[in-house]
């Protein structure tokens, strides 16, 4: 018999069998890798099998699962005589799998259908493709499930039932499923309710701030477990043990785009079922020694603070609500004085250097060890001045916008983002600064986030790589985006929290 392939040859196989699929006879063969099959057929000379096509194969970690399927008679009608290899293989299981496909990083669920000769064998290769499975510790078995029903256009419930149950259902993963009904009844609940020993992963069906309250309830709730003082800068945050699932059900969905490559929930479902995951970094923000709260994506002083301000007092308009706050706040033309320091982020490239975060970034992979961060966080306590020494840089001015980037901030509107060469796990953010200037220039510099034009290529324009900044405006501001009154807020960076992810 000719072997499916010399790979194949080289790995002991699990099990290995003729089945049929469709309307041609197949060498199915499983390893602890790989499941592949190819078409034979019977040479009419020699009564030898032979193998006449290509090798095809899928990847054992690309499986969901193997389950047994019920034949329908008239299912091969439109195949070549059907019927006498249907009878001969009357048994038939289907392995379902992740398909990727060209369009926009999207995934899609492919199935595959063998036919057996006994019922036996069909549980045979059940058995085995599943036992494999079982080996990978990575993928989940049992989540708890937010669903925002107001988020976005208010379709996490329809997202949730239609797209991603029916997945989960099929690799067999339990899910307990909470629809909240206010703001922070996530939060609230993972915070003092919820017992998380019972789940491999917390899900969040809905937008940027859904996944907003998840990440502070598991944040917090794991630093009070382990009396970690968040309202200390330096405090050593615990990691949480439960990853976090994004399914894109919000107005922008940027969190979801930056880390999977698309926003769409079939292929957010796929990521969390095969256990992929994507260390992100967290950002902390204190004031005069009080924690405020933390950000995985965009932290903005000014314009975009002001956008998010105006927007929350319309949530009743859905998406529509940032462009219009988007438009108000950009025909006031705000401007805010004040200074800014911060310590940049040295050997970790620039924010113009066109190194994209892609699967299998070198600079998101390093893992720094304990004592190396420690003798980091010590030499950047023993440097610490604020007056522009020592490796802290202070900048006053007058300024449109503010804002720290921890990822690319990617979504539709804009593919590459606020921060293009941001880093997902790298332990830096990009600090922009947009200085005062015209309505025509500001909106130049706008309009370039949806074009693959280089936004910071502006005279009024700067961007660093820093670790730590600190902001100080010289008059009193509230609300969403900015300290809620005069004096410094502290911005630290730290690694926590992996969430699911194309990597």
């Amino acid at each position: 018999m000719t072997g499916l392939s010399e790979d194949m040859e080289k790995q002991a196989r699990l099990l290995s069998s003729q089945l049929v699929l469709g309307d041609r006879l197949v060498e199915v063969a499983a390893t602890r890798t790989v499941l592949a099959w190819k078409g034979i057929k019977k040479d009419k000379k020699s009564s030898e099998i032979i193998s006449f096509s290509k090798t095809e194969h899928v990847p054992l970690c690309d499986i969901i699962a193997a389950h047994k399927n019920h034949i329908n008679a008239e299912s091969g009608r439109s195949q070549k005589n059907p019927k006498r290899l249907h009878q001969m293989h009357p048994h038939a299981f289907t392995v379902s799998y992740v398909r990727r496909t060209r369009r926009r990083r999207r995934w899609r669920c492919g199935d595959v259908t063998f036919h057996c000769t006994n019922q036996g064998l069909c549980e045979q290769w059940i058995q085995v493709i599943n036992e494999q499975l079982s080996l990978f510790t990575n993928r989940p078995r049992s989540l708890l499930v937010y669903i925002n029903p107001y988020g976005g256009k208010r379709r996490g419930e329809r997202v949730y039932e239609q797209k991603v149950a029916p997945l989960l259902r099929r690799a067999c993963i339990s899910a307990d499923v909470i629809v909240t009904e206010r703001a922070n009844h996530a939060r609230d609940h993972l915070i003092s309710q919820a017992n998380l020993n019972e789940y491999d992963g917390v899900v969040c069906v809905g937008g940027d701030g859904m996944f907003s309250e998840i990440l502070h309830g598991l944040i917090i709730r794991t630093q009070t477990d382990h009396r970690v003082d968040r309202d200390r800068p330096d405090s050593e945050l615990v990691p949480c043990s439960l990853r976090v699932g994004i399914i894109p059900a919000g107005s922008t969905d940027c969190i979801c785009f930056s880390t999977v490559g698309a926003s769409d929930a079939v292929t957010s479902a796929l990521h969390i079922i095969v256990g992929d995951s994507q260390p992100m970094d967290v950002c902390s923000v204190h004031h005069r020694d009080r924690f405020l709260r933390y950000s995985v994506s965009l932290l903005g002083y000014g314009f975009y603070g002001d956008v998010l301000t105006d927007s929350e007092r319309n949530r009743r308009l859905g998406p529509a609500r940032y462009d219009l706050a988007g438009v108000k706040t950009f025909l006031s033309h705000k401007h805010y004085e004040g200074t800014i320091s911060f310590l940049p982020a040295e050997n970790k490239g620039t924010p113009r250097d066109k190194l994209r975060c892609r699967s299998g970034c070198g600079a998101c992979q390093h893992k720094s060890s304990l004592k190396d961060r420690k003798q980091r966080e010590m030499s950047e306590k023993t440097n610490l001045d604020k007056d522009g020494g020592h490796g802290w840089q202070v900048i006053h001015g007058k300024f449109i916008a503010i804002n720290a980037a921890s990822m690319s901030c990617a979504c539709p509107r804009s593919p590459k983002g606020l921060a293009p060469s941001a880093h997902l796990a790298d332990g830096t953010a990009d600090l922009i600064l947009v200085r005062r200037c015209s309505h025509l220039d500001f909106f130049r510099h706008l309009l370039r986030h949806t074009t693959k034009a280089d936004q910071f290529d502006h005279s009024f324009v700067e961007v660093h790589r820093v670790r730590k900044f600190c902001f100080q405006p010289r008059v009193r501001r509230t609300g969403l985006g900015g300290p809620p009154e005069r004096g410094s807020s502290d911005v630290v960076l730290r690694r926590h929290a992996p969430v699911p992810g194309d990597r």
